[in-house]
C-alpha cells in the first residue's frame, strides 16, 4: 500500500465513522429483497417501497406464493418487471431447496436469479457478517478516480480493493467510499474543490478527471487495436 492509499483509507474513515447501510433491512431476506430492487434505483427509493413489500410478504416462504404479476405493482416505481420475477422465483428456490433459509454462501446465492456478486456481498456482509467488499457503481468509480485500484471491470476492482484493505475494515470501506461516491465524488461533477481527499487523488492531480467506465473503454480499444497491430503502444 502506497502513502497516498494509506492516506485515502485514513482520510475516508475520518470524514465517514458512522457510515452504515441506507437500505432498511432487519434479516437475510430482507436484505436480499432490498439489495435486488436497489439495482439501478436509489436507496431511498427502496425504502419507500419495502414496508408495504415485507408487511404483506414477511419471509421467503410467503414471497414464494406469490407471482411477479401481484409483486410487481408494489415494486414497479423501482424499475423494471425482471425484479419481481427474479425476488419471486429466487425465493421459491430458497422455499423449496433450504427450507425458507436464505443462504450463507457466495456460490449459493449467486446461483439464485437475479443475484449478482454484487448483491451476494452485501447480504454476506451486512446479514451474515461475513467481511465482503461488494463493488457497485460508486464504489467502482470512487476507487479508481482516488487511485485504490486500477481496474477494469468491478470483478478487478473488487480483488483490488480486497487484496489493498485490511480483511477487517472490508465491509466498512465499503460504505466509506459509496457515501464518497455520494457526497462529493459524484458521476458527472465531482465536487473536488471541496474533497478534503484532493491532495492524494490520483484523478484529481491529473489533467482530466478518470471516469472509469469511459477510461475502460478506451483501454479495451487499445488493447484490442495492439492485438491486430503489435506496434500500437498501449
Amino acid at each position: 500500500m502506497t502513502e497516498n492509499q494509506q492516506a485515502i483509507l485514513n482520510g475516508l474513515a475520518e470524514l465517514y465513522p458512522n457510515a452504515g447501510p441506507e437500505l432498511q433491512f432487519t434479516n437475510p431476506y430482507e436484505t436480499l429483497v432490498a439489495t435486488i430492487l436497489a439495482a439501478q434505483c436509489t436507496d431511498a427509493r427502496v425504502n419507500q417501497v419495502t414496508p408495504a413489500v415485507f408487511r404483506d410478504f414477511p419471509d421467503a416462504k410467503a414471497m414464494a406464493q406469490t407471482t411477479p404479476e401481484i409483486l410487481f405493482p408494489y415494486v414497479k416505481s423501482c424499475g423494471f418487471k425482471s425484479k419481481a420475477t427474479n425476488i419471486v422465483n429466487a425465493c421459491k428456490i430458497i422455499a423449496e431447496k433450504y427450507d425458507g433459509v436464505v443462504p450463507s454462501t457466495l456460490e449459493e446465492l449467486t446461483a439464485l436469479p437475479g443475484v449478482g456478486r454484487k448483491t451476494a456481498n452485501v447480504v454476506l456482509a451486512f446479514s451474515f457478517g461475513v467481511p465482503a467488499i461488494p463493488v457497485d457503481t460508486h464504489v467502482f468509480r470512487v476507487a479508481n478516480r482516488l487511485g485504490l485500484s486500477d481496474a477494469l471491470t468491478v470483478e478487478e476492482t473488487e480483488k483490488q480493493l480486497m487484496a489493498l484493505i485490511p480483511r477487517e475494515d472490508w465491509s466498512q470501506a465499503h460504505h466509506w467510499m459509496i457515501y464518497h461516491g455520494r457526497r462529493v465524488c459524484h458521476s458527472q461533477k465531482p465536487d473536488c474543490e471541496h474533497c478534503a481527499l484532493k491532495p492524494y487523488c490520483k484523478a484529481a492531480n491529473q489533467e482530466e478527471m478518470i471516469n472509469p467506465k469511459a477510461d475502460a473503454k478506451k483501454r479495451a480499444q487499445l488493447r484490442r487495436k495492439k492485438a491486430a497491430d503489435p506496434t500500437v503502444s498501449v
